[in-house]
């Protein structure tokens, strides 16, 4: 009896980017059940990921850039955001310890093929993997459920949305206990600039000070769902 032909499969060249060993270990780990699926480069921080990828000629040597958003050097949206500019076809997944309705609709925005939570399912992450890799959007439920939220909302409304890139990162150091100075060091920005742009935050989330700033914060983390 001749045997059946074997089947080829494409393989998915995926790039990790997070500054976390533990964390590229287990998303290895993860994918390599996959035989479709290749780790061909990982990187710990966000100026990292840039040179890796451009080293690999984007698109060309590689399918997908699974991308943290807590990145040093430069956090992962502002990676997403050089990515979409240099490499356009080049689709990106963001990953986070974050719910979505704290970052996924922003992401999104930036030109993310999908967000998806560290502690999702492995058949999960491969499924996502698989159709962002393809060319598709991957949307868990409560991803959709905050991108319906923000549909036609402005201004107070949307929470934190209503806050531009930058300043949307500055009020999440803010809200994380930092100073305008450490803050300044973080971003390469200077603190008299930080501290613009935290008036410029406080204005728009109707707060008056850093202690109602993260009961702000708090808040919307813990919003309800849009049913």
């Amino acid at each position: 009896m001749n045997a059946e032909p074997a089947v080829i499969v494409d393989t998915i060249r995926v790039l990790i980017g997070d500054d976390h060993r533990i964390v590229r270990e287990g998303l290895k780990q993860v994918l390599a059940e996959a035989p479709d699926v290749l780790v061909v480069s990982e990187a710990q921080s966000g100026p990292e990921v840039l040179s890796q990828v451009a080293a690999l000629r984007g698109r060309d040597g590689l399918d997908l850039v699974l991308l943290d958003i807590a990145m040093p050097g430069l956090d992962g949206l502002d990676v997403l955001q050089a990515l979409k500019r240099e490499h356009p076809r080049l689709p990106v997944l963001m990953l986070s310890t974050y719910p979505e309705k704290q970052y996924a609709v922003r992401c999104i925005r930036l030109g993310a093929s999908g967000y998806l939570n560290k502690s999702a399912d492995p058949d999960d992450m491969l499924a996502a993997v698989r159709k962002v890799a393809a060319g598709g959007v991957f949307l868990t439920q409560a991803t959709a459920e905050a991108l319906a939220a923000a549909v036609g909302q402005t201004g107070a409304q949307a929470g934190p949305e209503a806050l531009s890139h930058r300043e949307h990162q500055v009020y999440r150091l803010l809200t994380q206990g930092q100073t305008v100075s450490e803050i300044g060091a973080q971003l390469g920005l200077a603190p008299n600039t930080v501290s613009t742009y935290r008036a410029r935050i406080l204005e728009k989330t109707g707060t008056k000070n850093d202690v109602e700033l993260a009961l702000y914060a708090e808040r919307h983390a813990r919003a309800p769902r849009t049913p």
